[in-house]
């Protein structure tokens, strides 16, 4: 399937508007399968059914209510009250994932009988273990630890036989350079250490802010020590990134350069792609060179893209076609076109900033540097423009910048990415056929030994999905890429050699997955308890959850947006808490989009590297 172009002459928002976006790489053949409109809405519905009858028969039924006295599954001695009742959510969410993520009733019942069974299973031992601390200490754990603990293991259990069970890309081997594991694991201990002994001590001081955030609903039943620790841990990561880049300043650094830039049905924003990139040449000291390489476009990409060459004052280029679709084709097409020692990728969609190719190619005069990216901005204008901006500034501005001062950085987005071009070669070009390529590409050049840069001074315009129907082909491909370079790389989590990428960061970014994907069904788990009388011990339940899906993400956005020098993007804010659901929904949708095997793979087993495994059938 291809691109429906804009109309013939259309530019600028208009153009936005009428793109209606799909392509092979929308969903990868054998891996994934198109999600129908109603699969979420149905796996949602199912959730509700069950956790209400889970809740209902805990609460209602005498020998379960004896059985459970803290209103969850829990057998565990445990002292104290729960927010949320996280064991029953956790069974609900993973018994209707496994009831609707495959047509095969076989397949079904298999996901069920694995992801149930493993999480009920970790939860008795986790019981276990408390009862046998009580017997050898007399310490009784805290319930509201044991939920905790109990809500971790289940993004865990789902991520990961979610990445067993799922059609995944094929283990490869990988080279990794463990030469500076011990002293970015050592910068990671310290930080870890000081963010921790700073939220303990702020929540000592018992401040009357604590007090208002816990009023306005952004604390809950969160002690402050908990809720503070995350964003301190990040903020000195990020404060010492740009203490790092201010003691090392960096000089000019003017090499050729060739930017290629694959270009499927982009007519309608392709000349201004271009300009941008003449500008942005005509400050830079070296020759830049353009390629557009036309990837099976059904419209008038080629065209127009060379009369826009052909305008250019500052830079040479030319138009390569590309007739087999896939992004990752005309990538690779690109790559070989390559005859300079630094090379650009650039999405056909993005306008690069007046002073981007001069900054980012600074960073290079360091050998160890390998590639560079810098900071997304939306164009502005469209629907979820400006929510897209408080995403950029806490995903890109903040936290990438912030990975780097622990050598940590996971993917360069590949809407503009700058590499030494013997790295993509050296490391086999962009994988084909699944989601995710510019992340996978960064990714094994960081594990190769080389740093991975992200300049937040580095600044261009990337499109935003205008209409809801793009944003969600768009979202629906961008999570399900952590699965795929999570399945590709796995030698990062599941081998010997240990880098805090691969056995922290690469973990956590699936987690964090799982976690957005339950973010829906959470907000209607909160719902059913708080309408109904099965959470009587606990009335700042709501506010929990309102503090875990709205508090925290506030407050980091608000942090965020002050320090891209916007404040008034705090305006946004509103917006930004609503998009934040759609992205989980089309998590959700993601996840449901992977197709299912016939059999679970460990997933470092040998089968794992070499064998593919036959393709299955998705849910209609």
């Amino acid at each position: 399937m291809t691109a429906a172009p804009a109309p013939e002459g259309t530019t600028g928002q208009q153009g936005r508007n009428d793109v209606r976006f799909w392509s092979v790489d929308s969903a990868p053949r054998r891996f994934a399968s198109k999600v129908p409109q109603h699969a979420a809405p149905l796996t949602l519905a199912l959730f509700s059914v069950i956790a209400f009858a889970l809740l209902w028969a805990v609460n209602e039924i005498p020998a379960l209510d004896a059985l459970f006295p803290h209103n969850d599954l829990v057998f565990a001695p445990a002292q104290g009250s729960h927010a949320v009742a996280v064991r029953i959510f956790v069974i609900s969410f993973l018994s209707a994932f496994a009831l609707t993520c495959d047509r095969s009733i076989l397949r079904r019942a298999q996901v069920l009988l694995d992801m149930v069974g493993s999480y009920v299973a970790l939860c008795l031992l986790m019981d276990l273990m408390a009862h046998l601390l009580l017997w050898q200490t007399h310490i009784v754990l805290s319930l509201h630890v044991i939920e905790i603990a109990s809500g971790l293991t289940g993004f865990a259990v789902f991520a990961f036989k979610l990445l067993e069970r799922g059609e995944m890309p094929a283990r490869i081997r990988l080279r990794i350079n463990t030469r500076k594991t011990r002293s970015v694991a050592l910068r990671l201990i310290v930080v870890t250490l000081v963010a921790a002994g700073i939220a303990w001590y702020v929540a000592s001081l018992n401040l009357w802010l604590e007090q208002a955030l816990r009023h306005l609903t952004l604390l809950g039943g969160i002690g402050p020590g908990v809720f503070l620790f995350l964003p301190t841990f990040f903020t000195l990561l990020y404060l010492g990134a740009r203490v790092e880049a201010h003691l090392a300043p960096l000089a000019d650094f003017s090499p050729d350069l060739t930017i290629f830039v694959p270009a499927h049905n982009e007519e309608y924003i392709i000349a201004d792609t271009i300009r941008a990139m003449d500008v942005a040449a005509t400050r830079y000291d070296g020759h830049v060179e353009l390629l557009v390489m036309n990837n099976n476009s059904s419209d008038r990409t080629a065209e127009v893209a060379a009369a826009a060459l052909a305008a250019c004052t500052a830079l040479s280029g030319r138009v390569i076609d590309v007739p087999k679709p896939g992004k990752a084709n005309a990538l690779n097409a690109g790559l070989d076109a390559v005859e300079t020692e630094y090379c650009v990728r650039v999405d056909a969609d993005t306008q690069l900033g007046p002073d981007s190719l001069r900054l980012a190619m600074r960073h290079f005069a360091d050998p160890q540097v390998g590639v560079v990216g810098g900071v997304p901005l939306p164009p502005g204008g469209g629907l979820f423009d400006r929510a897209r901006f408080l995403e950029v500034a806490v995903k890109h501005a903040f936290y990438s910048v912030a990975f780097g001062t622990i050598d940590s950085v996971v993917g360069i987005p590949g809407m503009f990415s700058v590499y030494r071009t013997e790295l993509p070669r050296d490391l086999g070009g962009f994988v084909e056929g699944m989601n995710g390529e510019d992340t996978d590409i960064s990714l094994r050049a960081g594990e190769l030994g080389y740093r991975l840069v992200v300049d937040p001074k580095v600044r261009y315009i990337s499109e935003v999905p205008a209409t809801y129907r793009h944003m969600r082909e768009q979202r629906t491909r961008w999570f399900r890429s952590t699965f795929h370079i999570s399945a590709r790389c796995r030698d990062l989590i599941f081998s010997r050699h240990g880098t805090v990428r691969g056995k922290i960061i690469l973990p956590y970014m699936l987690i964090n997955s799982a976690r957005r994907a339950m973010m829906v069904p959470l907000l209607l788990f909160g719902a059913i308890e708080y309408l109904t009388s099965f959470n009587a011990f606990n009335t700042l339940m709501w506010q929990s959850v309102v503090a875990l899906t709205v508090g925290a993400p506030a407050l980091m956005a608000m942090l965020c947006a002050l320090l891209m020098r916007r404040p008034g993007a705090i305006l946004y804010l509103p917006e930004y808490l609503l998009f934040r659901v759609m992205r989980a929904y089309f998590t959700l949708e993601s996840m449901l989009s992977i197709n299912i095997r016939a059999y679970g793979e460990h997933p470092y087993s040998r089968s794992a590297l070499a064998r593919p495994a036959p393709p299955s059938v998705r849910i209609a």
